[in-house]
């Protein structure tokens, strides 16, 4: 199976029912396969800050969601995890398509990539990269048990190793 393949059997073997996301050409497998699961209910939102509301929503209400962003809109969504889910203690599940790194054709994508970890470890969320397909569904797994186990958000980077990544060609 290929990465994405593995990432939505994760999803359904952790009983995420909930796919919330800001579109993104590198997650549009991700995004496909939750939309064509009828056992999945895809929502688009219209920002990263949103889909984290949507989510926590969810979480409240006793669903497992999964919120998929581009890492450039991830500067988006810091005050909602820092205010709502890291303090109230909310498993919410992201999964980042990583840009600003590995070649990089779009230099304003740069800076947020050096950002995101510091600030993630700041917040005290666990995250880990996804960088070869023969990883994926066990680092996936244990992310997702350790986000719903202890009830605190988790981060999956998608990294550009194992997507092939966005380029201008």
């Amino acid at each position: 199976m290929n990465w994405s393949d593995q990432l939505l059997e994760s999803l359904r073997s952790n009983d995420v029912d909930l796919t919330i996301y800001v579109p993104d050409e590198v997650l549009t497998p991700l995004i496909r396969g939750a939309e064509d699961d009828p056992n999945m209910e895809a929502f688009p939102a219209s920002r990263e800050e949103e889909a984290i509301g949507i989510a926590a929503g969810a979480a409240l209400g006793g669903r497992r969601s999964v919120v998929l962003m581009q890492s450039s809109g991830y500067g988006n969504s810091v005050n909602a995890l820092a205010s709502l889910a890291v303090p109230y203690q909310l498993p919410i599940l992201m999964i980042i398509g990583e840009r600003g790194v590995l070649g990089e054709f779009n230099p304003v994508q740069v800076p947020i990539s050096r950002s995101i970890r510091p600030s993630l470890d700041a917040m005290g969320i666990p995250h880990r990269t996804l960088e070869r397909e023969d990883e994926v569904a066990a680092v996936a797994d244990r992310m997702m048990l350790q986000c719903f186990r202890t009830q605190l958000p988790a981060v999956l980077f998608i990294n550009a190793l194992l997507t092939g990544g966005k380029n201008d060609r």
